[in-house]
Order: structure tokens, then C-alpha cells, then sequence
């Protein structure tokens, strides 16, 4: 019955044009009214500007009178024309600027709401568009629901259109731009309805290009944050409104036919079909099942491809494009429930990541449910990639920059047991990639405080900048290794003890063995005791009362344990120190942490197990397992809220204080370095800190040592100042000093390379525990423009010389009398001209080569050598290299 009703009143008459009348009517209107009104504007300011050059005329005819006052009059208080817009307009102008103004919290309000109604009318276009055959129909208004809830969406419209306008700073480009078209062909057609009570189609399509401010909306609700989003939904938004609109208007068109033939020629297509068709037509597919028919149908067609090709090749193609660069290692890391992770920033590479997993990831640690997140500005590479795939159960890797706190939420910093910061020890500038991870440090303490770091310098001097870091704190954790000042305290060591860096070497790298037949037993001796590393386990009650030699006997003979050390609790602070080898004067006390060097975690395990009842006479240590009888092990005080943390943070058999997993964060001292605990702060005590080199008073230790000064920690020999050129001597010089027992110290290095901090080698050789006339006389030959950079940190130290000039001369090594020196050390700093890493040590090892292949007359070494030293001794060479 409606249909009928319908067709009999278009066959009465179409009236089409009068809705698309009220449309142009507006449009052409305002436009006219806008022209009139800047055409009035420009004949004033014309009027004025003549009326001012008058003034100036007059004025150099008549200086004497003066000219009429006025705004406009030179000279005046006011010399600038007055603003058109006064008083309540731009009053009004800035509160509608306000009221749509997306930085506040009513312009965004407004926006959204007016995105949602457009839409909304853009459904109820669809429903009329499904509901009805015809384009236009014969609906009274009063009974038409739609009709209704659509006027009253373009009341709304029409509202927010006028506040747009009196916000418009250029009122003619407002009324040309897109959104205001759309306003035209959608408002007054909806009055013009009620009127004729008659409901057109028309172009209320147009809604749908109101899709195209979806990005700035989602921009406002601070939704889409990255360019790479925002560009995307840009390029989404404009696809799918040019799609929906040119659908409606090839509706409209098919719908009511040619106007020239009559509308004689319409073709039935629903809106859906004309969605499908074109889709077929921009995919240049064209199944030709459907196709248009009238003549504006066909030519709205051939305008169509040509833009729709244009725009479908370039859109789709982008928009696969971001989705295919949509970061694979992007999203959030999800944090289990009581499962641990730990964060590694910094220099991330293929090297690097292998380095640190086959330490941390060692089949001799214990089993730890810990994953390891590492976040890197960059893509992995193909074969960091596949290393990642190898170990996906354990690691997680995700793009992006631990100096953005948006991407240190994404790996949950805050949830993290420790953040460890890696450095690149193959870098052409050693301060700045120093300085770079002193800044990631600085990201991660600004985004939480209370996270542990671990960061890896360099350069011993830039460890100075951490303590200008408020919340850098080491008793909870936070620590610092320094690459250099490791390298240069081992070899020290080294010089003052033979080997002591190969077996630091050996116990902080992770390796297992497998003996074979064919293997000296020395060999697998030595072997043997470079699969050990340092393990940390709670003792259990049975050594409760035992002093450390005794517990350590036990450890030995019966339990296969080398105890080294444990932690010992002082009685006033109740702090954790570390005891190496504490002697008869401490005891064990309940739950008592020792440090172990055993082949895994797994042995040491026999200590937590061990019972005096169930395990006194088991000959096997194998079957030293965990026991009915055995009591649980509870600390005889309470524990501060430090240790809860400590241990709630890290692993049963880790260090509480320690730098967690020092050998992780060290990963590029050596190839594969590693071990499983770290010294804590108290035991790194024992290594070479930087003291200021005051003097304290003289200290003779006995009355035929001559005078002696230490530093202001007593910790090492201090001298006064002395200039360089105290200290230099020529070939000729050092010949005759007929020095022996010396250390020499072979410097490649130059006027533009980065400090070594050969301090840090020197220190040790001037510990305060020796005599001064047991302190080696030391020798740097190396190059004296670089000497002099590093020559305000070693101007304290007495017994120093240095001879300049290249240590690959012979006339040099011959100088300072190679062959009788107790230690030569060959250090080399950064090559920044290096391009391949794998010749970094060639300075190194060319002069290791050349010191071995001179020969010397031996014969006064040998005389004054009391006893014979370990070493090379012979005609050829009996002098000890360490290289670094």
C-alpha cells in the first residue's frame, strides 16, 4: 500500500530539484554575503588609508598647524588601523574558537559528539537506503521515524555549523572547505521535507565523509600516538569514506535515472550492490555482473576509475606497506604471574646477545625461572633473529628506546628484578658510548627509582657521573663495571702474582669440559678447574658453630666443596659483608650465605642438603640429597627491608647484594664471559678504588726503611707532585740505571687516542701492604703526547718512568732492560681507524712476537736473580708478558 502510494505520488511529480535548490540557495547565499562584505571592508580600508595620506600631505604643506586628531592620524598615540572585529565579535570569536578547540576538554567533547551523529545519520541514510526502492518517496514527515530522529541530528549540525563559522578566522575558506558542503547537502534538504512532506535520498551520503576526521579525533582522545598509526588510519579513513560516498551517489543516480530522458531509465540497484560494484571497479577486476546504465551513471563511472585507480594504487599499497612494517617486535611485554624478567638495553647485537646467553642461559646454572627482555632501537638482524628463535622460550626481544619512557612501560621497567646496560667495547669513542649508557641509566632511574642497574662503562673516570645520580644507590644493588679498570687491576694483579687473571678468567667465564682419552692428565686437571666458576648457597644447620676452617675442611673432604667465603652480618648495623677466608675468629651461624667454586649449581647444592645424621658416612657425594630429618633453615634475626627485597629479587642461589650477574653485564671482557655471581661491593673494596692522592704524615715501619707516604686512604704509596719531564729519560738514561725486577709497560697508543687509565695498573703496584723498597720500579714506553693526558692521574705514584718512543723499536725494549724485568705488560688503546674488530690486538700481539724473537746476553740477569723466577729464563727471554 505505501509503494502505491509512493508511485502514484511521483507520478504527480518529482520534486527533487527543490531539496537540491534549498542546498545551492544556502551555499550561494552565504557566498554572496561573504563577497559583499569583504568587498565593503576593502572600500573602507581604501577610504582610510587615502583619508591618511591626506593627513601627511597637509602636514608637509602646514607643519605649524597641526592635523585633525584621530586614530588614524600619524603621529597619534594609536598609529596602526584599528581591528574591524572589536568588541562582542571577537569576544564571540574566541569563545567559539574555545568551545571547538580540540585542546580543551569541551572542544573535544564537541568533536566527538559531532563524529558520532554523523555517523549515526549516515546509518539512518542506510536504513532508508535498504528500506526503499524508489530515491524519493511520499512519507509524511509525522509518521516517518527516521525522518525525525534525522532533523533533529541536523538541528545539532546546524548549531555546531554557525559556532564553526563565528570561529573562522577566514570566513570565505570555511565556506568552501569540504565539511561545509557537506552541512550544505544534508541540512536544509531535511526543513525542506516537512514542508513538501516528501523524504529524497539525495546527498545525504555526504555524512560519510565525515570518516575523514577519525584521526583527528583518536589524536584529541590521545589514542594514536606514533606517525606510523596516525598515517594509517589517515590513509584507512580516506579509502573507506571516498568508497562509501561515490557508493551513494551511484545510487542516487541509477536509482532516479537520466533527467534528460525523464527518469524513464532507471535501474534497481540497492546501495550494498553499488558498495560491491565499485569495489570490483577501483580492484580493476571488473566481473561485469553489475554495471551502470544511464548516461550520468557511465560518465560518474569513467571519472571514478580515474580517481579510484589513482587512489587504490596508492593507498592500498601504503597501507600494506605499515601493515607489513607493523614492528614484529612491537606490543607490550606480559608478565606472568611469579615469573621474574630482567631488562638489557644498550649494545645489542648478534656478539653481544650470544655472549650474555651462554652465561646466563649456561646449563650449569640452576634452573631459573627468569626471562630475559632485551630492548634495542633496531630490527634484529637474520642471524640475532635466528639466536632469538633459539631461545624464545627464555627471551623476548622488543623495538625501541630505553630513553622513551612509553617504551620502558612496554617491557614492565617497574616489575623488573634488574636492568643491565651493555657497552660496545669495540666503539671508536669510548667517553661517548660512556656517556650514552650514563643516559640510559638516567631513563630508566627517572621511570623508577627503585630498579637495580647494572650499566657497563668504559672509561674508569666517567663512573664519577653515576654518583651525581639521586637515586643511584649500590646498597640496593645499582652498580657499575668498568671494562678498563677490570682489564688493568687483573693484569696488575698479574704482575704482583703470576696467573691471578688467568684463574679470574677461568671463574668468571661459564665452561664445561669433556675430558677424552687421549688428554694428558694435566690438561684435564687444567680443564677440569676452568669449568669452575663461583656459586653462593645457604649452609645448612650442621655447620652451625664450626669456624670457617673448620666448615671449609668439611666443604672439601667431604662434601668435594672449595669454600672461599661467606657473608658475615655485623653485630651494630646488622649488614651483610663479605668475608674471603675470615679465619678462626668467625663462626657459622644459622642460614649463613658461603661462596663456593664448583663445576655447577647443582654440587653446590650438597652444602644445603648436607645432615649430620642422614650423610656422616656416605662415601659417594652423589647421594647428598635433601633428607627428612633436615630442620628448615631459619635466620636467627629479622630480616631489614633491603635483604626482604634483595632476597624476594633474585635467585636462591645468587648474592643478595651482589652485582647481580657481574659477568653478564661484563660480557665483552672476555669471549664468553660469565660466572654466576658477582662480588659485591664490599669484596670489590679489595680491588683498586680511586683515592685522592693526598699525603698523610710519614709512617717508617722500621728504622731501615726510609721515609714513606700513603694517599689519604692509606691504601697506597703517594708521592708529592713532580712534572713529567722529572720522570723522562733518553735510551742512553735508561741503559744506565742497569734496572732489573722492573715492570715494563709496552704503550701503543697516540696523542688522539681515548685514556686507558693506565692509574688503574699502576695503583696496585703501589698498595700500601708492601715496603717501599718492594715496590718494582715500573717503565712505560709508549708515546709521550698521549702520556700526557694520562699523566695527572699517575703524578702521585713514586718508583714511575717513562722513555718515549714505539715499543716495536728493540733499541727501546733493549733500553730499559727487557730481559731483566720482572713483568711486561703490552696495553693498546681504541683504534678508531679500526674497521675489522677481529685486529684489535694486533698491536698487541706484533709486540709479543718481537719481544720474543730478540736475544740477550742473559748472563747479569742470572747473577742477580737469588732464586730462580717463573717464567721464560734462557738466552732468548726470561721476561713474563701480559697482554691487554
Amino acid at each position: 500500500m505505501a509503494d502505491n502510494t509512493t508511485l502514484t505520488c511521483i507520478q504527480q511529480g518529482r520534486y527533487w530539484y527543490a531539496f537540491l535548490a534549498s542546498s545551492l540557495i544556502f551555499f550561494g547565499a552565504g557566498l554572496i554575503v561573504i563577497l559583499i562584505y569583504r568587498l565593503i571592508a576593502w572600500f573602507c580600508c581604501r577610504k582610510k588609508k587615502n583619508v591618511q595620506v591626506s593627513y601627511k600631505s597637509a602636514a608637509k604643506q602646514s607643519p605649524s598647524e597641526p592635523p585633525p586628531a584621530g586614530p588614524g592620524r600619524p603621529g597619534s598615540f594609536l598609529n596602526k588601523t584599528p581591528d574591524p572585529e572589536i568588541g562582542w565579535m571577537t569576544e564571540a570569536k574566541d569563545w567559539a574558537g574555545e568551545l571547538i578547540s580540540g585542546q580543551t576538554t569541551t572542544g573535544r567533547i564537541l568533536v566527538g559528539l559531532v563524529f558520532l551523529l554523523s555517523i549515526a545519520s549516515l546509518i539512518i541514510y542506510f536504513i532508508d537506503a535498504s528500506r526503499h526502492d524508489e530515491v524519493e518517496t511520499c512519507n509524511p514527515w509525522s509518521t516517518s521515524t527516521t525522518q525525525q530522529v534525522d532533523l533533529a541530528f541536523n538541528v545539532f549540525f546546524m548549531i555546531y555549523f554557525f559556532i564553526r563559522f563565528v570561529a573562522a578566522n577566514d570566513k570565505l575558506w570555511f565556506w568552501l572547505e569540504l565539511f561545509s558542503f557537506v552541512d550544505y547537502f544534508t541540512i536544509p534538504p531535511s526543513f525542506v521535507a516537512i514542508y513538501l512532506d516528501r523524504n529524497w535520498l539525495g546527498l545525504r551520503f555526504l555524512r560519510a565523509l565525515r570518516l575523514m576526521s577519525i584521526p583527528d579525533i583518536l589524536t584529541y582522545l590521545n589514542v594514536l600516538k606514533t606517525s606510523t598509526l596516525i598515517r594509517l588510519v589517515q590513509l584507512v579513513a580516506y579509502f573507506v569514506s571516498l568508497w562509501l560516498a561515490a557508493a551513494g551517489f551511484l545510487h542516487l543516480i541509477e536509482n532516479s535515472g537520466d533527467p534528460f530522458f525523464n527518469f524513464s531509465n532507471p535501474q534497481k540497484l540497492t546501495y550494498w550492490e553499488c558498495l560491491y560494484f565499485l569495489m570490483v571497479t577501483m580492484s580493476t577486476v571488473g566481473y561485469g555482473d553489475i554495471y551502470a546504465t544511464t548516461v550520468l551513471g557511465r560518465t560518474f563511472i569513467i571519472l571514478f576509475i580515474l580517481i579510484s585507480i589513482v587512489s587504490f594504487t596508492s593507498c592500498i599499497p601504503e597501507i600494506a606497506e605499515i601493515l607489513g612494517r607493523r614492528q614484529k617486535y612491537g606490543g607490550s611485554y606480559k608478565k606472568e604471574r611469579g615469573k621474574r624478567h630482567v631488562v638489557v638495553c644498550g649494545h645489542i647485537t648478534y656478539e653481544s646477545v650470544l655472549n650474555f646467553l651462554k652465561d646466563f642461559l649456561h646449563k650449569d646454572r640452576e634452573d631459573v625461572d627468569v626471562e630475559i627482555v632485551f630492548l634495542h632501537k633496531g630490527l634484529p638482524d637474520l642471524e640475532l633473529e635466528g639466536l632469538l628463535k633459539r631461545h624464545f622460550t627464555q627471551v623476548e626481544y622488543f623495538q625501541g628506546s630505553v630513553m622513551d619512557a612509553n617504551d620502558l612501560e612496554r617491557v614492565r621497567i617497574r616489575h623488573a628484578d634488574a636492568c643491565l646496560v651493555l657497552a660496545n667495547k669495540y666503539c671508536q669513542d669510548p667517553d661517548q658510548e660512556d656517556a650514552a649508557n650514563i643516559m640510559r641509566v638516567i631513563s630508566v632511574k627517572n621511570s623508577f627509582s627503585d630498579i637495580k642497574v647494572i650499566v657497563q662503562l668504559l672509561q674508569y673516570h666517567n663512573k664519577a657521573y653515576l654518583l651525581n645520580i639521586p637515586s643511584w644507590d649500590w646498597k640496593r644493588g645499582d652498580d657499575a663495571v668498568c671494562v678498563a679498570e677490570l682489564k688493568l687491576g687483573f693484569i696488575a694483579q698479574s704482575c704482583l702474582a703470576p696467573g691471578f687473571s688467568t684463574l679470574m678468567a677461568n671463574l668468571f667465564t661459564m665452561r664445561s669440559y669433556k675430558p677424552t682419552p687421549d688428554m694428558p692428565q694435566w690438561q684435564t686437571d687444567y680443564m677440569r678447574g676452568t669449568a669452575m666458576e663461583m656459586y653462593t648457597e645457604y649452609l645448612s644447620s650442621a655447620f652451625n658453630g664450626l669456624t670457617f676452617p673448620e666448615a671449609a675442611e668439611l666443604c672439601f673432604s667431604k662434601l668435594k666443596l672449595l669454600l672461599a667465603a661467606i657473608e658475615v652480618r655485623q653485630e651494630d648495623t646488622r649488614e651483610s659483608t663479605l668475608a674471603i677466608n675470615p679465619g678462626l675468629k668467625v663462626r657459622i651461624e644459622n642460614a649463613t650465605q658461603g661462596f663456593f667454586i664448583a663445576e655447577s649449581a647443582e654440587e653446590v647444592k650438597r652444602a644445603f642438603y648436607y645432615c649430620k645424621n642422614c650423610h656422616r658416612d656416605v662415601t659417594d657425594v652423589r647421594a647428598i640429597k635433601k633428607c627428612r630429618c633436615r630442620p628448615s633453615l631459619q635466620r636467627t634475626e629479622p630480616l631489614t627491608g633491603d635483604d626482604k627485597k634483595d632476597k624476594a629479587s633474585l635467585p636462591k642461589t645468587e648474592t643478595p647484594r651482589a652485582a647481580a650477574i657481574i659477568a653478564s653485564a661484563a660480557s665483552s671482557i672476555l669471549p664468553a664471559s660469565g660466572r654466576n655471581t658477582a662480588l659485591s661491593q664490599d669484596s670489590m673494596r679489595d680491588m683498586p678504588p680511586l683515592p685522592s692522592m693526598s699525603p698523610q704524615p710519614d709512617v717508617p715501619s722500621s728504622p731501615t726503611d726510609e721515609p714513606r707516604k700513603f694517599d689519604s686512604t692509606g691504601m697506597f704509596h703517594w708521592s708529592p707532585d713532580h712534572p713529567i719531564h722529572e720522570v723522562l729519560m733518553d735510551r742512553n738514561q735508561a741503559m744506565l740505571t742497569g734496572m732489573n725486577n722492573h715492570v715494563v709497560v709496552c704503550l701503543f697508543a697516540d696523542a688522539a687516542s681515548p685514556l686507558i687509565g693506565l692509574r688503574n695498573l699502576v695503583m696496585p703496584l703501589r698498595a700500601s701492604n708492601f715496603h717501599y723498597h718492594e715496590l718494582r720500579h715500573c717503565v712505560i714506553v709508549g708515546n709521550l703526547e698521549y702520556l700526557h693526558k694520562e699523566w695527572k692521574t699517575l703524578q702521585n705514584f713514586p718508583k714511575l718512568s717513562i722513555l718515549p718512543g714505539s715499543p716495536l723499536i728493540r733499541a727501546n725494549l733493549r733500553a730499559v732492560n727487557i730481559n731483566l724485568c720482572d713483568m711486561c705488560v703490552i696495553v693498546s688503546a681504541k683504534d678508531k681507524n679500526l674497521d675489522d674488530p677481529n685486529l684489535v690486538d694486533k698491536e698487541a700481539i706484533l709486540c709479543s712476537l718481537n719481544i720474543k724473537a730478540m736475544t740477550f746476553d742473559d748472563s747479569l740477569g742470572l747473577l742477580q736473580a737469588a732464586a730462580p723466577v717463573p717464567g721464560i729464563v734462557g738466552r732468548k727471554d726470561r721476561t713474563r708478558r701480559s697482554l691487554f
